[in-house]
């Protein structure tokens, strides 16, 4: 596995280009904005883009999905069903963070807890984590021990819950039974900021250290 991080929009938001390199195909995971960026990067590395896979519907984390998924003919998959209400609120989402204007889309399949997603040789197992976004999943590989969380955890952190139909024990609880009982030395790659580990996390985060035994 290869991964590439883009940063993209104003928030920094970590789009991760995902490769199976002994298939070159590959996939984008929260394509937030940005979307000539990721195009390019994707030509200079000659990949084989397969789909769009997104962890929830916050418009930094989907903004450029339609677009790329138009111009690359690949569909978008995920999050879980229960985030429809974010993409139906994407253009007052646009307005609420000062994007520019963005109509509503869907993704074309939704996942669900205990799914499996395919790339080339590569197995990524679906886990529901509701609490920043009540329909937000987590890719976990298990072969290369890494996981992708979006906006659930960070290193040092987790995620808000004081947008609409956020839910801070809920956040406490999918970290617990979610994240923290993948192995110790699982790499988490979030959202925004550097990357992390679930034993770092676990010992040193002080959203979460001591809270579960």
């Amino acid at each position: 596995m290869e991964i590439i991080t883009v940063p993209v929009t104003a928030f920094a938001q970590n789009c991760r280009v995902v490769i199976c390199k002994q298939t070159r195909h590959a996939a984008v995971i929260d394509p937030g904005g940005d979307a000539d960026k990721i195009i390019t990067e994707l030509a200079k590395h000659q990949l084989s883009l397969q789909c769009i896979l997104l962890t929830h519907g916050h418009l930094d984390h989907v903004g450029a999905a339609k677009v790329l998924a138009e111009h690359f003919s690949v569909d978008i998959v995920g999050p879980q069903k229960d985030e429809l209400f974010w993409f139906d609120a994407l253009p007052m989402q646009a307005q609420m963070f000062g994007f520019a204007p963005i109509a509503t889309f869907h993704p074309q399949h939704w996942l669900s807890h205990g799914d499996t997603f395919t790339l080339g040789q590569l197995r990524f197992d679906i886990r529901h984590c509701p609490g920043h976004t009540p329909g937000h999943i987590v890719f976990y590989e298990a072969t290369h021990q890494l996981v992708i969380v979006g906006d659930v955890i960070f290193k040092g952190s987790v995620g808000r819950t004081d947008f609409p139909k956020g839910d801070a024990q809920q956040l406490l609880d999918s970290i617990k039974n979610q994240i923290l009982t993948l192995p110790d030395e699982t790499r988490i790659l979030s959202g925004h900021g550097p990357d992390t580990k679930v034993l770092t996390e676990r010992i040193s985060n002080p959203f979460i250290s001591g809270k579960f035994g």
